[in-house]
């Protein structure tokens, strides 16, 4: 323990102890007064050392620190994540998994002035502890209560080295806490459950990675046998090839013999070839001849190919005038259809008026049915006029109303008569652009 924190304490005063010689050898002449003054310069570059060690464990400024904040130091310090932990242990007072500031500068202040007060005596300690204490109080703000719960709860879950940057679920816990504490319980108890799954998953990474590493192992094992029996067959392979050198060689005096009889062949080829060059001599005659028929054949390939441009051009003009009149019927087709669609539209305005003309003269007539009705109801069985000698105004003018009636009927007739031919009308017309797009294709 002693070993971890002296390691620890050489990081903070490294820069004294090359001073260290020299201030003794003054101290064993000088005046009590002078050694208490070089004692304060010492605790005051103590001091210093002190502060920046703190801001450097606190990179995030969070204004206190934890033992994943001291672990991080591995990399800057000559010490184990084990020491530091240790370290951090012997710091840590109230238990509560956080270093403040003053609760930092005094443990460490107190290391410090073991140190220093072994030559000084132990009247000391208590001036160190107060000059630590004092000097850092004043200048470090104080730490925030709601971090410190955050980070405490995180401890305590056993969350704190889970999430990398736990700023996001910070905030969330400082929210609910603010605005629904009944639910803090909840994110709670999810924090809980997804530590304890990261965990999981974690060690469930580790158990693979051991088991590739067996893999591995018995990967390089199988490649050390393949290996062997490669060098096994390298050697059949090279034995192989041996026998294959001694009939390679046999070969050779057969293959001599029959070079000779090849020469006598060749000889014989040599005096067709002699023959084959005077019937060569005759074919470039005739080569000749054919030159001069294909570059007859050129300039007649070189006119077909004006006409056939000719004709492109011809071929372009017809093209553009086709487009020309297809772009026409277009818009003759567009504006046939905008009629029809008005045709259309006014017709089915027209047969809505009509519907609404049908329905009033069907309640005109059921209400004139109705007071014939009434009226033959209260008419005497013995009366002297006839049918409609009392009627009401309008009860005489049924037929009319049924003559209208068929008035109306007929003119709906027609009006379907003609959206019928209508629709007949637009497609023939239709027709025409369907055989123009065919032929377009």
């Amino acid at each position: 323990m002693e070993n971890r924190r002296s390691s620890l304490l050489r990081y903070v005063h490294w820069e004294a102890e090359e001073e260290g010689d020299e201030e003794d050898d003054v101290a064993s002449g000088a005046s009590p007064s002078s050694q208490m003054s070089e004692l304060e310069d010492v605790q005051v570059e103590m001091l210093e050392k002190a502060r920046e060690l703190f801001q450097l464990c606190d990179k995030d400024k969070k204004g206190f620190i934890t033992k994943l904040d001291m672990q991080r130091l591995q990399s800057e310090l000559p010490l184990t994540p084990e020491q530091l932990e240790t370290v951090f242990d012997s710091l840590e007072q109230n238990n509560n998994g956080y270093l403040t500031p003053v609760e930092f500068s005094m443990g460490l202040g107190k290391l410090i002035g073991i140190n220093l007060c072994q030559g000084a005596g132990r009247t000391d300690r208590s001036s160190h502890e107060e000059t630590f204490e004092s000097g850092w109080s004043d200048d470090m703000d104080p730490a925030d209560d709601e971090e410190k719960r955050f980070c405490s709860m995180m401890e305590q879950l056993g969350a704190a080295q889970v999430f990398e940057d736990p700023s996001e679920v910070r905030d969330l816990w400082a929210r609910l806490r603010k605005e629904r504490p009944e639910l803090l319980a909840n994110f709670e108890e999810f924090l809980l459950r997804v530590s304890s799954y990261i965990r999981e998953v974690n060690h469930e990474k580790e158990s693979m990675e051991q088991a590739l590493k067996r893999k591995e192992t018995d990967h390089d094992r199988e490649v050390r046998c393949l290996y062997e029996e490669m060098e096994q067959q390298i050697r059949a392979e090279r034995e192989r090839l041996i026998c294959q050198e001694a009939l390679r060689h046999s070969r050779s005096n057969l293959l001599q013999k029959e070079l000779r009889s090849k020469e006598q062949e060749l000889e014989k080829i040599l005096y067709r070839q002699k023959k084959l060059e005077h019937q060569l001599q005759s074919l470039n005659s005739e080569q000749l001849e054919t030159r001069v028929q294909n570059e007859r054949l050129r300039h007649l390939n070189e006119n077909l190919l004006e006409e056939l441009e000719k004709s492109k051009w011809e071929l372009e003009a017809v093209k553009g005038q086709l487009q020309k009149l297809q772009k026409e019927a277009q818009n003759e087709q567009e504006q046939k259809d905008r009629d029809v669609f008005r045709v259309s539209k006014n017709m089915q305005k027209e047969k809505q008026s009509l519907l609404r003309q049908l329905e009033l003269l069907r309640e005109m007539n059921k209400k004139l049915r109705d007071e014939r009705d009434t009226f033959e109801a209260k008419k005497p069985t013995t009366g002297l006029c006839g049918p409609s000698c009392h009627l009401p105004n309008g009860c005489g003018n049924g037929g009319t109303q049924q003559e209208e009636l068929q008035i109306l009927l007929r003119q709906w007739d027609v009006a379907e008569d003609r959206r019928r031919r209508q629709n007949e009308l637009c497609r023939e017309e239709q027709r025409p652009r369907e055989v123009v797009s065919e032929s377009r294709c």
